[in-house]
């Protein structure tokens, strides 16, 4: 063999070798980059070749490919990317499509494409949620969808509830709060729902989306709908946090030196000097305050069935002492599919049992940790509680000592559908549910409380009561759906369904006094004496028991021609127990359209504007939210009758019956606009409405004789709202490693009542806002025809005269002293319900790191700051006062009086959340992901309010007073992980 052949060999062997080296298995994970979560199902190629695979379920994968070549990953939602092979290991990280406009958003009674949607809807998924630990599930989207006012008017008392209003007050005796739908069950219990079991929540803002739930769709329609199991590997989660808070900030009142300097100093009062320096204020906080929750899930499925199972513990503690709520439930979830893929049967099971301890926390207490004597020591020295004498005076630390107040609440939830695909475009389904909310209250107060004391009426002796609400309801709903495309552009599908809702509440409760020990607290009901001593306050008790039906025919067509026109019609035709007899039924119709300008052959300004769309919207809804049975003649008891030494008790009408009682009905305009610029780096809507409603329900003055009563129900008069909504998503730095997503919500609305009255009923005004004593101040808030909701009514401030009293204008424009005051001199001094809310919203990825800051804010209105006017004056003294009093007050020599003096500027913007996350990465079969964050919420304000807080209540007919009892508003910081396995 020569050496050339030898050296040929030679290097035909590196070649050889060489090539192994080149086409090497590489190994790589797809994560998406806004949640650092593996992504299944990403097509993974080789650019140039027909080499290609697919990520697995923790979005991992092996290829094989030389050093060099190009590795392509897409996926459906998801920006391409693109990466060179310089090594065995590769990491893709894929951009989410900002706006996809082939997302599904939950609609009444099914789904639509967003592309697809004519009405005013919004849609939060699970990624877009708040941070942070949320007392409800609301909380969860407040300030994320423009036009939805969520307020918690008593900030984060764990046993308070949440306030919702969408688009403004449409009613005045009528209900104003959104219909909650729960997976498909009306009036869903928000209690069911965790965090962490939330897949997405869906807002029906317009008549002509939420006419298809008739006379509960008044105030708008919330949709929630939960995680459901998936087809594949099974699949454990676990979320947990734990928070605590601290006061935001606390009221200014004088400290125990400051009263002993300006009061019984300043003023020479040396018998309020009681000797103790005192903070009952802060002895009502819980200063070592801990809430946590923990929620944990497995998951999975085969071919034809999937589950999601869910166990959760929850601890909340409230900033005040004896103020939490403990609770534990779960939810399961399946889903099965059979007869060759036509058949499939889904159903839910959700059980929450919750503990309040309801004692602590009121109020009521915080109002007297600013006026009590800061020199009263709050124990003797027999280490019994002292207690203060004065008007309006009493001992927290005692109630919390000496009397309980708990409630044990047990919801339970269940649901099953059957849905059978007749033929491929005809299917029709089948759903039942049924809720159940049963709640246990009892208060006892023992021998040793104050209000219990020998020279009290109960004589020394101790005092239980015990009630017992029930809630349920079941209902049957069936649909028949088409769906269903002609000649490829001519797309109709089709809904129609029947709705049968039954719900009950059942009441009762009982009270007793004269228990002369607290061995048994209120668990030996009999043994009170009161049933035999007639010189004790009379034992009670008390039992009810209401209900109403509901049924429904309904249908929705919608029409869309080659993705440019659609046209949604729909009616519901419903009838009510709740109405008169001849009024029992009544129709709600809608019609919507939308036009896709942009897939018009003349738009050519693709490159710029990707989607254009115009929406155009109406429909009728109703409402049925006020008492049952008003329509009707009521038996009560009268007086007693003797008979043969027996006294019987006698019956008689005591509510006049209207057989023409019918629902508020809101007839609603809505025009919107979507838009999507730039490949949809930046995308929003735009919204404006006008609501009309009219038959509004309300109490009228019946006259006597020919009415029984002295007050009857009627529909009388008209309600106006209009506003405008601006939602505003956009991603002003996209790349591999970098992104920067804004999102904005803004509205502006206004109120109005039109009409009370009528030729036979006669209503001039409402008066709401009553003010506490003392002094007779009457009513803040007045609300005639022609006139806003929430407006205050009032006396306009004109100074102080140099004896320190009061004066203000009179219709004549002099001025005059309180006492000169009359009736004609009031007039509208502002208007508590804010014109304006925005939000935004500014999220940072960085690699594994994520950034969330957000910001929200309530603009032009006015807060009657009822704090400073009775406690920021000196004559509330002995009483203590806030330190206004002596500054901002101090030429105040005059009792309280309500005017415009006390109206502040209530706009505030808020920095509401601030939240830092990490999505750690494992080379792990064990662990799929783990996110770690931290969230810090109400973070700042900025405000010229001098209150405590400008976010309080805003929906309903008093908004805009600050109570001089309150809860205090908390700063929280929260540690929580995500991880699945």
């Amino acid at each position: 063999m020569s050496n050339s052949s030898v050296y040929a060999n030679k290097l035909s062997a590196e070649e050889v070798y060489f090539n192994a080296l080149k086409q090497q298995s590489v190994q790589g994970t797809v994560v998406d980059a806004s949640t650092g979560q593996g992504i299944s199902g990403v097509t993974i190629s080789v650019k140039g070749s027909s080499v290609s695979t697919q990520t697995d379920e923790n979005g991992k994968f092996t290829i094989t490919a030389n050093n060099g070549a190009i590795l392509v990953a897409s996926y459906l939602g998801f920006e391409t990317a693109e990466k060179s092979v310089s090594g065995t290991q590769v990491t893709f990280s894929l951009i989410p499509i900002q706006s996809n406009l082939d997302e599904v958003v939950v609609v009444g009674y099914g789904t639509q494409k967003k592309s697809e949607i004519t009405s005013a809807v919004s849609s939060v998924k699970e990624k877009d949620f708040n941070q942070g630990g949320m007392r409800s599930p609301v909380d969860l989207v407040q300030g994320k969808v423009a036009g939805l006012n969520v307020t918690r008017t008593q900030g984060s008392n764990p046993n308070s509830g949440t306030s919702i209003q969408l688009r403004g007050m449409a009613s005045i005796k009528g209900g104003n709060t959104p219909l909650i739908v729960i997976d498909g069950i009306p009036g869903g219990n928000l209690d069911l729902i965790k965090q962490g079991d939330i897949e997405s929540i869906d807002v029906l803002k317009d008549g002509s989306a939420a006419a298809i739930y008739g006379t509960r769709g008044n105030g708008g329609v919330i949709l929630i709908t939960t995680k459901k199991g998936r087809s594949g590997v099974s699949a454990f989660e676990y979320y947990t946090y734990g928070q605590h808070e601290a006061v935001a900030r606390r009221p200014r009142m004088l400290s125990a030196s400051e009263f002993r300097d300006r009061v019984i100093k300043g003023q020479n009062k040396p018998d309020l000097d009681l000797g103790a320096s005192t903070d009952l204020y802060d002895e009502l906080i819980n200063h070592n305050n801990f809430s946590t929750f923990h929620n944990f899930v497995g998951s999975g499925g085969g071919e034809n069935s999937s589950y999601r199972a869910s166990i959760n513990y929850e601890k909340a503690q409230g900033i005040a002492k004896q103020n939490e709520r403990d609770q534990f439930g779960g939810r399961v979830n399946f889903s099965q599919t059979g007869l060759a893929d036509r058949l499939t049967f889904t159903g839910n099971i959700a059980a929450n049992f919750n503990k309040a301890d309801l004692n602590g926390g009121k109020t009521e207490f915080f109002e007297q940790a600013i006026q009590r004597n800061p020199t009263a020591p709050l124990f003797n020295d027999d280490g019994s509680f002292y207690q203060t004498q004065g008007y309006n005076n009493f001992n927290p630390l005692d109630r919390m000592a000496n009397r309980i107040e708990d409630r044990n609440q047990q919801t339970f939830s269940g649901d099953a559908r059957l849905k059978l695909q007749i033929i491929d475009p005809l299917s029709i389904s089948t759903f039942a549910s049924y809720v159940r909310d049963n709640t246990i209250n009892r208060q006892y107060r023992s021998i040793k409380d104050w209000d219990q004391r020998e020279v009290s009426d109960y004589q020394g002796m101790a005092y239980a009561w015990k009630g017992n609400d029930l809630n349920w309801a079941k209902t049957f709903e069936t649909t028949i759906d088409y769906n269903q495309t002609f000649s490829d552009v001519h797309t109709i599908t089709g809904l129609l369904g029947y709705s049968y809702q039954y719900n009950t509440y059942e009441t009762f409760s009982m009270s007793n006094n004269g228990f002369t020990t607290d061995a048994f607290l209120d668990w030996n009901m009999g043994s009170g004496t009161a049933l035999t001593n007639t010189k004790l306050p009379r034992p009670g008790m008390s039992s009810y028991k209401d209900d109403n039906t509901l049924i429904a025919f309904f249908g929705r067509v919608n029409y869309n021609y080659a993705d440019r026109y659609y046209l949604t019609a729909i009616l519901r035709r419903e009838g009510s127990s709740r109405f008169g007899t001849n009024n029992k039924w009544g129709n709600f119709p809608a019609i919507s359209a939308g036009w896709n300008i942009t897939n018009e052959e003349f738009f050519t300004n693709k490159d710029l504007i990707n989607n254009l769309k115009l929406r155009v919207g109406y429909g009728v809804t109703g409402n049925q939210g006020f008492p049952n049975y008003q329509s009707m003649v009521l038996l009560g008891t009268g007086g007693v009758y003797p008979q043969d030494g027996v006294y019987y008790q006698t019956y008689g009408p005591t509510q006049n019956p209207n057989p023409f009682l019918k629902w508020e009905q809101k007839a609603e305009t809505n025009v919107g606009l979507d838009f999507g610029l730039w490949s949809n780096r930046l995308t929003g809507s735009l919204d404006v409405y006008t609501r009309k409603t009219t038959d509004l329900l309300n109490q009228y003055t019946a006259q006597q004789p020919a009415y029984v009563s002295g007050s009857i129900w009627y529909n009388v008069g008209e309600v106006t709202n209009k506003g405008v909504e601006f939602q505003l998503s956009g991603s002003p730095i996209s790349n591999e490693n970098f992104t920067w997503t804004v999102d904005f919500a803004g509205n502006y609305q206004k109120n109005r009542l039109v009409q009370m009255s009528n030729d036979t009923f006669k209503s001039n005004w409402m008066t709401f806002g009553g003010l506490p004593s003392p002094g007779n101040l009457g009513d803040a808030i007045r609300l005639e025809e022609g006139g806003e909701i929430g407006s205050f009514y009032g006396k306009r401030y004109a100074g102080i005269n140099d004896e320190g009293k009061w004066l203000f204008y009179k219709a004549d424009g002099s001025t005059g002293t309180a006492a000169e005051m009359n009736e004609n001199d009031l007039t509208y001094i502002g208007n508590g319900v804010p014109k304006y809310q925005a939000s935004l919203g500014n999220r940072f990825n960085y690699k594994g790191f994520d950034l969330t800051v957000f910001f929200r804010g309530k603009f032009k209105y006015d807060i009657l700051n009822t704090p400073d006017m009775y406690f920021g004056n000196q004559k509330w003294l002995p009483n203590n006062v806030l330190q206004s009093a002596f500054d901002k007050h101090d030429a105040i020599k005059d009792d309280p009086q309500y005017s415009d003096y006390y109206l502040e500027n209530g706009s505030f913007v808020k920095l509401d959340n601030v939240t830092l996350g990490y999505n750690f990465k494992f080379k792990t079969q064990y662990i799929r992901n783990l996110y770690v964050y931290v969230t810090g919420r109400n973070i700042a304000t900025i405000t010229s309010y001098t209150g405590l807080d400008p976010e309080l209540q805003d929906v309903g007919f008093d908004a805009g007073i600050d109570s001089r009892g309150f809860y205090p508003r908390t700063r929280s910081w929260t540690f929580g992980l995500n991880i699945g396995f």
